[in-house]
């Protein structure tokens, strides 16, 4: 018996499903996780049960419109990109150039 396997050629590609790229289906998968606990507590705390479906599916709406805008908007690693920019500094401070002047003397190793 031989077997037959197809070569994945999408090497170095994001993973898509549905439109959805990259890290946006983990935060879909994580949300909707979340949506079933939440109505599962509301369910056990007494809401009524078509309230906690009115409630859920409209958070579920939200969340799959939401995530796909972003994946849309920022692609595979532009929302890493924006959150990192938010740490760079708005700008540097020096008030001598010893630091810029002792570089040269840095051994590279």
């Amino acid at each position: 018996m031989s077997s037959i396997y197809s070569i994945n050629k999408g090497i170095n590609r994001p993973i898509v499903f549905k439109g959805v790229k990259a890290q946006y289906i983990g935060y879909l998968a994580g949300g909707l996780i979340g949506l079933i606990i939440l109505f599962a507590v509301l369910y056990i705390c007494g809401v009524n049960s078509y309230a906690c479906i009115v409630i859920v599916l409209g958070a579920g709406t939200w969340l799959i419109s939401s995530v796909g805008k972003m994946s849309r908007k920022y692609g595979r690693y532009g929302l890493m990109k924006k959150q990192a920019k938010r740490l760079l500094p708005d700008y540097l401070w020096f008030n001598s150039r010893q630091l810029f002047t002792q570089l040269k003397n840095y051994d590279r190793r």
